[in-house]
């Protein structure tokens, strides 16, 4: 399988299956230096746990991280970071009757159309649970961005037709769908109740905000630092669609109201009065905040009838058992993070070598 591996310099390779002994993660060309330890990663890792609310799956998995390498002394080496999560609650039986026919929704026909053969028990490499090795490769990302002064704050935006109407950032943690408006949580957390008795799921948005990123990182045309986070965002499985800035609402804006004026800022630096184009001008950031929001589909497990096919050719009705969130959107709020985080990190790091004046201020200090 091709497709496991993301980034240039600051690059990672994802392995495991929902249903096997664990989920992991490589990283190659993180720099040496970094203050580093499994509690960094595992603050990540538990806010995508399962178990955390009645609104997420109850498989019971701890998601204790182990690096197993390129750390020394509490820093790293500068050599691929590897990190493991062992499974600890698979119940794989309860997956038995998926081997026979294709759930709405998932990867199941698309596997067996490719490969001829896929890893029924709980999607395999599909599954949610593959974000596992993304999360713990973002943590690293976001901490060493964090040295630089650049920071995330990333929320749940929306959940089904119920959207935030004010912004409380102390609100984000204090309520299970991590969203910065509390009457808004209590909105949607009636309305999930809702689609829980009808055996129905529910999708919602993401929105990430990157601030202290400084103005010149990412490349024009095929590199743009836009279509990377796009590409980021969109290889989340139940990421549907990604906007920057004002997104869709752009295409019915007039000009006038949708370019950013310049000006000149109280430190004497360039600035911007509105921001948006989300950060980005022309695939590279202008120094205003990143602005992302990702689309997250309802959870395709539902336990309501659905129709379906088998592999014998036949029409048939499922209804869908075992432990399945009933919204996906408050565990991927980190996920998108930390894809986000990926990017960033990787696009600094090639940033490095655009321009001769700074190579050569570089090297005269070596």
């Amino acid at each position: 399988m091709a497709g496991s591996t993301f980034g240039n310099i600051f690059k990672i390779t994802t392995w495991g299956e929902s249903h096997g002994r664990g989920i992991g993660v490589v990283i190659d060309g993180c720099p040496a230096g970094l203050a580093l330890c499994e509690e960094d990663i595992q603050a990540y890792l538990n806010r995508r746990k399962p178990g955390q609310s009645r609104y997420t799956t109850q498989r019971k998995e701890s998601d204790a991280v182990e690096i197993l390498s390129g750390i020394f002394e509490g820093k790293t080496t500068g050599t691929p970071i590897s990190m493991v999560v062992f499974n600890q609650d698979q119940r794989s039986r309860d997956y038995g009757d998926i081997a026979e026919y294709y759930r709405p929704g998932h990867a199941d026909y698309t596997f067996d159309a490719k490969y001829g053969f896929r890893d029924y028990r709980g999607g395999g490499r599909s599954s949610g649970r593959e974000t596992i090795g993304r999360v713990a490769a973002g943590a690293v990302a976001a901490k060493l961005l964090d040295r630089l002064g650049i920071s995330f704050i990333t929320y749940t935006r929306s959940i089904g037709p119920v959207e935030i109407s004010a912004f409380d950032p102390d609100a984000i943690d204090r309520n299970p769908l991590y969203m910065p408006d509390s009457d808004a949580a209590e909105k949607a957390q009636d309305y999930l109740e809702g689609c829980m008795k009808r055996q129905d799921s529910s999708g919602g948005i993401i929105e990430c905000i990157i601030k202290g990123l400084p103005a010149g990182i990412g490349d024009p045309v095929f590199e743009k630092l836009d279509a990377n986070l796009a590409k980021a965002i969109l290889s989340i499985g139940a990421v549907k669609g990604f906007e920057i800035g004002d997104g869709f609402a752009a295409a019915h804006a007039s000009g006038s109201a949708n370019n950013d004026s310049f000006y000149i800022a109280n430190t004497g630096k360039t600035a911007k009065a509105t921001n948006h184009s989300g950060g980005v001008l022309g695939g590279i950031s202008d120094g205003s905040s990143i602005v992302l929001r990702a689309a997250i589909k309802p959870t395709p497990s539902i336990a309501s009838p659905q129709k379906t096919v088998n592999k014998s050719g036949e029409n048939i009705d499922i209804s869908i058992h075992g432990r399945h969130d009933p919204i996906i959107v408050p565990r991927a709020v980190v996920v998108v993070e930390s894809m986000a985080a990926l990017i960033i990190c990787d696009a600094l790091l090639l940033n490095m070598t655009a321009r001769l004046d700074r190579i050569c201020d570089f090297y005269r200090h070596v």
